[in-house]
């Protein structure tokens, strides 16, 4: 196991280091078949560590994300499931805090005329959600900076403020997540207010598309073993799944 574990290290630095690599390259200087190179790949290229491609593997792309009203178009059936999955999961007088993204905006939908909760967040449309549905569910809209692009507030302020709560959930989305990084965002002060979040709350679900694993992101929000609950809109496959399993993660 140690000799495998050292020579993915050596494969992945040797993808960062030339940018591209071919799988005869990697077999002949690792003295081992090209099919078990090939195996190596796939199981590196599920953990977001790199891009596997014909013949090869080059560095993992980092993912960045389009406008807010882009990603409200993308997976729009998928989110749904997430959001249906999501009010399985919580229960009447529940609170908790919920970041912005096209995913949690979903699960707002599915959960505003459940209830009653208290719901904290950053997110605008969210807080908005949950208003218009006129129940008994109470939204706090946190202060900050604004960030007309999605709607939301971040910053210092905002960060400050979360921790004026203590919730029983904290609701995240994610633009990337892998068995070797844990949960990641594409934008810096997003995943600062995630990471807030977690710190006060007593449970960590994180909401996510089947796309987002394997992906890779510039800014970690957490590690596998930090997260409570996964709520995909499909069960995980290979390395990514056998990662969730191994740092107790509950996958809905």
């Amino acid at each position: 196991m140690v000799k495998l574990k050292q020579r993915h290290g050596d494969i992945v630095d040797a993808v960062n280091r030339h940018g591209r690599v071919s799988v005869e390259q990697l077999a002949h200087r690792f003295q081992v078949s090209a099919e078990t190179i090939r195996r190596d790949l796939t199981f590196l290229s599920e953990e977001g560590r790199l891009q596997k491609v014909h013949g090869g593997a080059k560095r993992a792309r980092l993912s960045t994300e389009a406008s807010f009203a882009d990603r409200m178009g993308e997976d729009a059936e998928a989110k749904l499931v997430i959001g249906r999955k999501l009010a399985a999961l919580l229960e009447p007088g529940d609170t908790f805090l919920i970041d912005t993204g096209s995913t949690t905006l979903a699960c707002a939908k599915a959960l505003a005329t459940r209830g009653p909760f208290t719901v904290i967040t950053n997110s605008v449309h969210i807080a908005e959600t949950f208003e218009a549905a006129r129940t008994s569910t109470i939204a706090y809209l946190l202060g900050g900076q604004f960030s007309t692009g999605n709607a939301q507030t971040v910053g210092p302020m905002a960060i400050e403020q979360i921790g004026a709560f203590q919730a029983d959930h904290a609701i995240l989305t994610v633009s990337a997540i892998s068995a070797e990084i844990g949960a990641m965002d594409a934008s810096f002060e997003e995943a600062q207010i995630a990471r807030g979040m977690r710190r006060h709350a007593r449970n960590t679900i994180v909401v996510a598309t089947a796309g987002k694993a394997g992906r890779t992101a510039a800014f970690r929000v957490c590690r596998l073993d930090e997260i409570d609950v996964f709520v995909s809109d499909r069960p995980p496959g290979g390395a990514f799944a056998r990662a969730l399993a191994a740092a107790r993660v509950e996958v809905r």
